[in-house]
């Protein structure tokens, strides 16, 4: 028997992130319907044999759990509260589980429209990339009732090699909000010292090589800085979803919380920049570009 055998799962959002995520799903033994905008892609899981639905309503109508993956705040409201939205659609007790990275304050007000349903909400973004989605070894950050954690926690550890429930609903998107202020100023830190060495005249990968192991190692130096020295800047994340992860980090700490964050600002400053010279849909290691250009 395989892991989720019998599993009724509706997964909507199939983009970089979804779409593997919800092949791994598949191949894990789920019962899967999917659901997109995109007619192409829901065309080719078609072609595979897994069951599509043309609205998110249809997706979750025989459903014990719902997974939604979307770029951004606006489209997870769309999806649950448009017209022919989860909500509309959705059986007593499902579970709807959001993993993209949405805003605190809509997190609150998706959770409480989902349990006025008679539905059960979970917020559990993913770090990893694209590689870790394709692999199943995303980092899962889960803000849940530990009854609905546990209820879900077979479906996560098919999507990741790290699930951690850091608390009640709402805490996984604020864990998600350090992890992408992290990567996103770990990001401009590479880009600044790669361009100060290079403008030197030092080769940037025996650079790479001779930062590794010591206390300016990361995933960051590691990967972001390959990709900086190669310029691959096929996106695995882009830099309009780094900025807009570090406005929403900024919009809950200093709206919420009363916090400034200066280095945080600054950096997605320079993420403005590289949007507008037109390389917002590059990975967000091309953040080195701002330093080339000046």
């Amino acid at each position: 028997m395989t892991a989720l055998s019998g599993e009724k799962i509706a997964f909507i959002g199939l983009g970089l992130m979804g779409r593997p995520m919800a092949l791994n799903l598949e191949k894990a033994g789920a019962h899967l319907t999917v659901n997109t905008r995109n007619p192409e892609t829901l065309n080719a899981f078609e072609d595979l044999g897994i069951a599509t639905a043309g609205t998110p309503a249809d997706a979750v109508s025989d459903a014990d759990i719902v997974i939604i993956c979307v770029a951004n705040t606006p489209a997870l409201e769309n999806v649950l509260l448009g017209e022919d939205g989860v909500i509309d659609g959705m059986e007593e007790g499902t579970i709807v589980i959001d993993m993209g990275t949405t805003a605190v304050d809509a997190t609150r007000r998706f959770a409480d429209a989902v349990e006025d349903a008679g539905g059960k909400w979970i917020d559990a973004p993913v770090s990893g990339g694209t590689h870790g989605a394709e692999s199943g070894t995303l980092s899962i950050m889960v803000g849940a009732d530990p009854e609905d954690f546990e209820r879900a926690h077979r479906v996560f550890e098919v999507l990741g090699a790290r699930v951690t429930h850091v608390g009640d609903v709402t805490s996984g998107q604020i864990a998600k909000a350090a992890n992408q202020m992290i990567v996103g100023i770990t990001i401009g830190a590479v880009a600044e010292a790669f361009s100060m060495a290079d403008e030197a005249g030092v080769d940037l990968g025996k650079l790479r090589s001779a930062l590794t192991g010591g206390f300016a190692d990361s995933a960051i130096l590691q990967k972001h800085g390959e990709r900086m020295i190669e310029r691959n800047f096929e996106p695995g994340g882009k830099v309009v979803t780094q900025r807009k992860d570090l406005y929403q980090a900024l919009d809950f700490s200093e709206g919420e919380l009363g916090l400034e964050l200066p280095i945080t600002r600054l950096v997605m400053e320079l993420y403005d920049e590289v949007i507008a010279m037109g390389d917002g849909d590059l990975d967000h290691s091309a953040l080195i570009k701002v330093y080339e250009e000046d």
